[in-house]
């Protein structure tokens, strides 16, 4: 039965191929439907204010000057969001009628020679923030931060790190804030990516397209352990399939690239998170996500499900059968949401905002968790967390 299934989704493929190329030549979008459509358009403007704590500049600007890689890297949100509010009409000037405060840090600007994170001293500047705002304001103190927020665009969140068995030891996921946080996208360049725009009506003429490691000698000779092997069992299976365009080498056609592919892998890495999910809707590339732990960005307006396909890391091998049996009217109606000029805005940080973009959707996310419940605020003395907690490297001064 599978096997008979695999060849209708051969024919089906055949004449997808062939529908996706006109659909490309007479591109046309669809609405998302339902509460995520209203979501994704919705003004944060008017339903909530939003305090901007003026922190010492080595928390910030002074960790920027030292290394201006940080504004192009995939963490660089936390950056733009921190000049977005500065103007934003819904930031106040009065802490008492704030509804959220933020507190501005750049934890991920501490990079290695060759751009990679080193998140290593994040906590500490956390927990030093933390210690500074509560002495200083007496607004932590009346929720211990339940009505405060950081951007942290770690790939664990405020586990901050980028190796999962590393951020385990920090504690259980829960309590690195993913049950309670607005999950992001990671930073990619808007401006790069418009500027690698290719006609509209260029066809999609390649089926599979990935371009990254397979295994990361460096830090895991044996590749036993990066992607969980995910990313190893996609170049085993398929180096030498004819639908697959996979390779390790970064051309600089890959903005191009993209945009005339009709599936991307989006495998998770170290980590699941990865720039390659925004660059895939920006140009309209069907996201194959392949990472079965992945938290993905702002779920409540963005109909993943409609958009991309998952797969789950057990079941790369037969990757190949699972997209070329999709039919084409399905690949055609993702496209369709795809090149909807909304959901493409949602994963951008644009230095020029726009009604809709990521820094919209987050004050969406938190005009959304108000008003916040009577629960939050404590009584005099009382104690919930306990930010003394965690490594003892963790607690070295910062």
């Amino acid at each position: 039965m599978r096997k008979c299934l695999w060849l209708w989704g051969l024919l089906f493929f055949a004449l997808g191929f062939a529908w996706s190329i006109t659909a490309e030549r007479n591109p046309c979008t669809e609405r998302i439907s339902g509460s995520a459509g209203d979501v994704l358009e919705d003004d944060p403007v008017g339903r909530l204010k939003v305090y901007v704590y003026e922190l010492p500049s080595k928390y910030n600007k002074k960790i920027l000057q030292k290394d201006p890689r940080c504004l192009s890297h995939m963490f660089a949100a936390e950056i733009f969001m921190h000049r977005f509010l500065l103007s934003s009409p819904v930031r106040t000037l009065n802490p008492e009628e704030a509804d959220w405060f933020y507190t501005p840090i750049y934890a991920t600007c501490d990079l290695t020679p060759t751009g990679l994170p080193l998140p290593f001293k994040s906590p500490r500047m956390v927990r030093s923030a933390i210690q500074l705002i509560s002495s200083s304001w007496p607004y932590w103190n009346r929720t211990e931060g339940a009505d405060h927020f950081f951007v942290v665009p770690h790939d664990f969140g405020a586990c901050f790190h980028y190796q999962e068995e590393k951020a385990i030891e920090r504690g259980s996921f829960q309590s690195c804030g993913v049950l309670r946080s607005i999950t992001i996208p990671p930073y990619a360049p808007p401006q790069k990516m418009r500027a690698r725009q290719i006609p509209p009506d260029t066809p999609r003429s390649i089926f599979v397209y990935f371009r990254g490691l397979f295994c990361d000698v460096n830090n895991d000779p044996e590749c036993g352990y990066y992607a969980r092997g995910a990313r190893a069992a996609v170049w085993e299976n398929f180096k030498s399939n004819p639908l697959f365009d996979i390779s390790t080498e970064h051309p600089t056609t890959y903005y191009e690239d993209m945009q005339r592919a009709i599936f991307c892998l989006c495998p998770l890495g170290w980590a699941p998170w990865s720039p390659r999910l925004v660059e895939a809707v920006v140009f309209g590339c069907i996201p194959v996500i392949i990472a079965d732990d992945i938290v993905l960005p702002f779920a409540d307006a963005i109909p993943w499900e409609e958009i991309g396909v998952s797969v789950a890391e057990e079941d790369v091998p037969k990757l190949d059968k699972i997209l070329t049996s999709i039919p084409s009217h399905v690949i055609l109606r993702k496209q369709r949401l795809l090149a909807n000029p909304s959901m493409k805005r949602a994963m951008l940080f644009p230095q020029s905002t726009l009604p809709g973009d990521a820094f919209h959707q987050i004050l969406n996310g938190l005009a959304r968790k108000l008003p916040h419940p009577k629960s939050v605020y404590l009584n005099p003395g009382e104690k919930i967390l306990n930010w003394t907690a965690g490594p003892i490297t963790d607690l070295k001064p910062w």
